[in-house]
């Protein structure tokens, strides 16, 4: 009997995903075909340079989905699914502090982590686990309720579960299995018929509408799923003249001449579904809940944690500015702060030690005799190594936040008297069982591997850190 491969399923796992959801919401399906005609047209104006970032293949089947879940014990049973995938927990983000609004969860994105797992299928998803026992937002009797409901739930089957692990510690599963995992693991993200207990929910959806979506049904599901487009300003026009809402802005880095770094962010807003709604006297309704939306990504340069200090810094400096400016237009705002303080090209993020490149020795390098210099940035001048940057795979708290912001029906609510309970990366590794891997680590791991390359190729020593770039991490 034929096997499938973890990342085959990991591919197929994400296309079912996205046709299920497109039947859910036509608007996603929509917002697929917009992506699909914008990349061809940027393909077509900018050529090869349009997949600087990644083949137009993958960019074309790429995807990244949101769930949110309510325990540990549900976040370890989702990393067991998702490792049969070979996806693995990269990244911490607190979305309770990014957020004004009251966002309580903390979250990880499960995604493949090798850059050959990568290029075949990049999939990813966001998942976001609630935080009963912060209470600025939950006080002790609403705590209990809440962990007592979500106690009494299972979201994923045992066969599936079980599944899982095999896929995990084989990483293949024979063809029936895979089809049987794959019908059972998209079946646990439809959304569900069953009836929505309205005072719950309502009781839920004071605190936050992400705690209701959460925490106020007995099942979960997709939340979004995102397709990756070349040009998003391009796109947000053309579903806005398509007649599709979408949030008032576009999150992460603003549109500029230089080169794109880290993610770029935009979405339709959350639709009003029909749910079916169960009464406190028994009887069942037909209501709406608003809480799915469709989002749609950008994504550039991986940046170093000196460049990402650096984007945070330009972030402060869009905030004090608006604040002196509020008639101005933020994108305005933004792009003035990029232009004059964020380097223009490849060449400076490198240099600066800002940005992630893997290296190759360059087809046309110098062929007279002469030696190779010895540092990173100076083979690159020399035309002895092409740079090539490393793409953004990960997430922006500040960005998620605004999204879920965005599509939110109301502020919540939050206690800010309260001392908030901590949350790490080391707490997350706990709660799923597996390390929450660093997503730096990762890209320094791709650069250096290839930074060794050279230097075997080059029949020299190992490189060191003389510059920025070197020690950059």
């Amino acid at each position: 009997m034929s096997t499938i491969s973890q990342w085959r399923l990991r591919a197929a796992f994400a296309a079912r995903l996205s046709r299920m959801y497109g039947q859910e919401v036509p608007a996603y399906t929509t917002l697929v075909d917009v992506s699909r005609e914008v990349n061809e047209d940027v393909l077509g104006e900018r050529g090869a340079d349009a997949e600087r970032l990644g083949s137009i293949s993958r960019v074309t089947a790429e995807r990244h989905g949101a769930i949110r879940v309510g325990t540990p014990r549900e976040l370890r049973q989702v990393g067991r699914v998702f490792a049969a995938l070979g996806m693995h927990p990269v990244g911490f983000y607190d979305l309770r502090e990014a957020a004004a609004s009251a966002v309580p969860v903390v979250s990880t994105a499960f995604r493949p982590v090798d850059g050959e797992e990568l290029a075949r299928n990049p999939f990813r998803v966001f998942t976001s686990m609630l935080t009963p026992a912060d209470p600025r937002f939950f006080d002790a009797g609403l705590r209990a309720r809440l962990e007592a409901f979500l106690a009494a739930r299972e979201l994923f089957p045992p066969e599936l579960l079980t599944l899982a692990d095999r896929a995990e510690a084989d990483r293949e599963l024979p063809e029936e299995d895979a089809e049987r995992f794959l019908h059972l693991a998209v079946g646990a993200f439809e959304l569900s018929s069953e009836p929505v207990d309205r005072a719950w929910y309502e009781t839920l959806e004071r605190i936050s509408a992400v705690a209701a979506d959460i925490g106020g049904v007995r099942s979960t599901h997709i939340n979004h799923l995102t397709p990756r487009v070349l040009d998003i300003d391009e796109l947000y026009r053309r579903m806005t003249d398509r007649g599709i809402e979408m949030i008032d802005t576009i999150q992460g880095p603003p549109a500029w001449k230089g080169p794109d770094v880290l993610l770029r962010q935009t979405s339709f807003r959350a639709l009003a579904e029909p749910r079916a709604m169960r009464l406190a006297d028994g009887s069942v309704q037909s209501g709406t809940l608003r809480v799915r939306f469709g989002e749609v990504e950008a994504r550039g340069i991986a940046l170093t944690r000196q460049g990402r200090a650096l984007y945070d810094q330009l972030l402060g400096r869009i905030d004090e500015q608006m604040s002196l400016h509020p008639a101005e237009s933020r994108g305005d705002i933004a792009r003035g702060v990029w232009e004059r303080h964020m380097p223009g090209s490849e060449e400076e993020l490198a240099a600066q030690g800002l940005a992630y490149f893997t290296y190759r020795l360059a087809d046309d390098r110098p062929r007279d005799g002469s030696g190779p210099p010895a540092g990173v940035g100076d083979l690159v001048r020399q035309g002895w190594v092409q740079a090539e940057p490393i793409v953004y795979e990960d997430f922006l708290p500040r960005s998620a936040a605004g999204i879920f912001q965005s599509n939110l029906s109301g502020e919540g609510t939050r206690d800010n008297d309260q001392e908030g309970t901590a949350y790490d990366a080391a707490w997350l590794s706990g709660a799923i069982g597996r390390e929450v891997l660093d997503p730096y680590a990762l890209y320094a791991e791709q650069r250096n591997a290839s930074l060794a390359q050279v230097s075997a190729q080059l029949g020299r020593a190992p490189f060191t850190p003389l510059n920025p770039l070197d020690s950059a991490t």
